[in-house]
């Protein structure tokens, strides 16, 4: 047996086929349960509510097992009463149709099609399967992990035993085994989030090399030179590498804020401008705010209505990229806005470095962060600034004060080198011109599949990000549900922050390398479940 098999679930004409030919070998002339047909086909009765988890290789379809979690189940028809043999308060679903071709049977195979069945299952919030199991093959169901009840149904040569499986059963049993025998394998996930992103192999072997001191002069070097990088890609003058995420980055802003004797103005139109709300007010920062409807952009009359009527704003601080929607604010309008009114600007970079283009010319503070569109690993952000960063009476914690970080040649305290080659790697060798225009080409052709199925973005084209999609999923689609059966498919959508639960959003997001071709496995299961 190779290790070229892959487990999936079945979306193509010539796959359904072989599933009907397979489905007849087994249920008409090994197992007699149905009359002979000259078309060699046997299409289930539930085909059209049935999901096929397949094992195939290349294009041979292999073995099957179709789930339901429809009722009334097959078993309901040949066993009354089913639900008084079952465990209670259970999401239930019924597989059925287990088979191999015979010339590929091996437990293993066997278990791997369940095992997918599994993860279907807990994408689906089912929690216990029922089957019905063949005559003389209950060692090997009981293997799985399924328990056998009531009594024996069917009749003559077609006969078969009423079983049931937990997901806790099935994890204590040939759970346990599952990667040590594998022989079949699914496709590598997709990962379509914000972040964390996929990862290049030059990045990780850079990530993977020896560590380093970060008091030597080889990584002082590493070091200096990143941030050079860094602030050429975004046309800035000075920035500060930490050890954290993005929330840390805008600590320090906060802090350097704190500093500052004049109110500020907040601009929030969506999650993560009400978190800079949030982070300043832990600060104790003086500041008034201006909040929008998520996704709604910021009109230049409006911003500088509420500078005036607010009076003596120093600053104004907003995301540049609002990763809960996509939304992209234009900073052009608001530095304008800046610059005549004598204002500083500071941004939150956090989602649009490395998808978009940057400029931080004209910008007082801005954060970053090494994952996202940067496509490295996450653990390190940054803060970029245009003047020399100030000392000051008060006491900033020190991990938090940029003067410190300047003052030290950028490395004040610990930090991985690991983390911070692998960053300079995935700077040193991006094509930023070639990496927007890829992202847009094929952001534009998703969108418009997207809509083609009934799915539109939540932010017009104009005003998004290409690189985060965000959609709103018809009521009667619980998006839990939705991005559960597509993680077991393979592609992994963010879908899971509060914010995105709360009104039924998923994400697809292109801040790693895509292509439309290789998206439309994607696009097939997306219409699939809008069907």
């Amino acid at each position: 047996m190779t290790q070229t098999l892959k487990l999936k679930i079945a979306t193509e004409p010539w796959e359904f086929e072989q599933i009907h030919r397979l489905n007849y070998e087994t249920f008409v002339k090994e197992i007699p349960q149905h009359r002979p047909d000259a078309s060699k086909m046997l299409v289930d009765k539930f085909h059209k509510e049935n999901t096929y988890i397949i094992c195939e290789d290349g294009e041979n379809v292999l073995g099957m097992l179709a789930i339901r979690d429809k009722r009334p189940f097959s078993l309901d028809e040949k066993l009354a009463d089913l639900d008084s043999y079952l465990p209670a308060n259970r999401s239930i679903c019924e597989i059925r149709l287990l088979t191999v071709r015979k010339d590929y049977r091996h437990r293993y195979v066997f278990r791997d099609l369940i095992a997918k069945a599994v993860d279907f299952c807990r994408g689906n919030k089912n929690d216990l399967a029922v089957i019905s199991g063949v005559l003389g093959q209950q060692k090997l169901y009981e293997h799985l992990g399924f328990k056998a009840f009531g009594p024996v149904v069917g009749s003559g040569n077609a006969c078969f035993q009423p079983m049931y499986m937990t997901v806790e059963a099935f994890e204590t049993s040939a759970g346990q085994v599952i990667e040590p025998g594998r022989i079949c394998s699914a496709s590598k996930k997709m990962i379509l989030m914000p972040g964390p992103v996929e990862i290049t192999p030059g990045v990780r072997r850079v990530f993977n090399e020896s560590t380093i001191s970060h008091r030597s002069k080889e990584f002082l070097k590493i070091h200096r030179d990143t941030k050079k990088l860094l602030c050429r890609l975004v046309n800035a003058k000075n920035v500060e590498i930490f050890m954290g995420s993005g929330t840390l980055a805008n600590d320090v802003i906060a802090a350097q804020l704190s500093l500052e004797p004049a109110r500020g103005l907040i601009l929030s139109n969506g999650e993560f401008g009400e978190r800079l709300i949030d982070q300043s007010r832990r600060f104790g920062l003086s500041y008034d705010v201006l909040s929008l409807d998520w996704g709604r952009p910021f009109e230049p009359d409006a911003i500088r209505t509420a500078v005036e009527h607010f009076g003596n704003i120093g600053w104004i601080w907003v995301v540049h990229c609002e990763t809960s929607t996509g939304m992209l604010n234009d900073t052009a309008m608001l530095k304008e806005i800046c610059i005549e009114r004598g204002i500083s600007l500071c941004l939150d970079c956090v989602s649009s470095i490395g998808s978009v283009a940057v400029d931080l010319r004209g910008v007082r503070y801005a954060s970053g962060v090494s994952g996202k569109g940067l496509r490295s690993f996450s653990g390190l952000s940054m803060v970029f600034y245009e003047e020399p960063a100030p000392r000051s009476d008060k006491n900033l914690p020190a991990y938090l004060d940029l003067a410190e970080y300047s003052e030290k040649v950028g490395v004040p305290f610990t930090i991985s080198s690991n983390l911070v080659c692998a960053l300079y790697e995935a700077v040193r060798t991006i094509d930023l011109d070639k990496r927007i225009a890829n992202t847009e080409a094929v952001s534009a052709c998703l969108k418009n599949e997207l809509r083609k199925i009934g799915l539109n973005p939540v932010i017009p084209d104009a005003k998004c990000n290409p690189a985060i999609i965000t959609l709103a999923l018809p009521a009667r689609f619980d998006s839990e549900k939705v991005a559960g059966f597509l993680d077991s498919e393979g592609f992994s959508i963010s879908y899971a922050s509060d914010y995105l639960l709360k009104r039924n959003w998923i994400q697809i997001c292109l801040t790693g390398d895509f292509s439309i071709s290789s998206l439309r496995p994607l696009i097939v299961r997306l219409r699939q479940i809008l069907a």
